[in-house]
């Protein structure tokens, strides 16, 4: 019983060491496509820190609008590690959302991170939705200028522009390479398909419904 007790603790310790992007070992670990005189650490190669340069830590322009003409009304811009390498293992990555009149950031996750959202302009109805274990109940806020809101870890959120005009949040995320996987792009626009007959009955709806979905182009708003 001890020793179940002890590969328990341990395999506790173990999980939650990997829950999160992990402790950086060195003071800056700038993220370089070249492997050549670097250091491989979760995902990115190191720059070498003595050939670092002020330009490795800046990204520019996150005030500029984006083109929101699109078939959900809405663009995120990220800054995360492909878009700024000095946030290589530093567990940190932002984005703004620009939102047309009824732009919707649709129902997507962050398999690796935790999101908080400032609204900046306009007026969002935000929301997240719980697992399965807490039966899936629905969290939801209106957000104006200034309001904070917190999506928890990996779970589905969304956010959808109820103004009249066009609306802009700011997001930071606990992750410098947090990932994104919309809900319906995944489902429906999975390559090769889902198989139809996993979908009709995981959706309870006609292979007819599936089909017509499936067959929709699944824009993606994450650039």
């Amino acid at each position: 019983m001890k020793l179940f007790v002890a590969l328990l603790v341990s395999a506790l310790a173990i999980s939650s060491s990997f829950a999160f992007d992990p402790s950086q070992l060195q003071d800056i670990c700038v993220a370089v496509d070249e492997p050549k005189n670097a250091v491989f650490v979760n995902g990115k190669f190191c720059k070498n820190p003595n050939l670092t340069v002020a330009d490795d830590f800046l990204f520019r322009g996150i005030n500029i609008p984006r083109n929101t003409n699109n078939s959900v009304g809405s663009i995120v811009t990220m800054v995360a590690v492909d878009q700024l390498p000095g946030l290589n293992t530093l567990g940190i990555s932002l984005a703004r959302i620009d939102y047309a009149p009824s732009g919707l950031n649709p129902p997507h996750i962050h398999p690796r991170a935790t999101e908080v959202i400032m609204c900046v302009q306009g007026e969002l109805y935000v929301g997240f939705v719980l697992s399965n274990q807490l039966g899936n109940r629905l969290v939801t806020q209106i957000l104006k200028p200034g309001d904070v809101f917190v999506f928890p870890f990996a779970m589905i959120h969304f956010q959808l522009n109820i103004g009249k005009t066009a609306a802009v949040a700011i997001s930071s995320l606990s992750s410098q390479n947090p990932g994104v996987i919309t809900i319906a792009n995944a489902v429906f626009g999975s390559k090769p398909p889902i198989n139809s007959k996993v979908l009709t009955k995981a959706f309870q709806v006609d292979k007819k419904i599936i089909d017509y979905l499936q067959s929709q182009f699944w824009y993606n708003n994450h650039s």
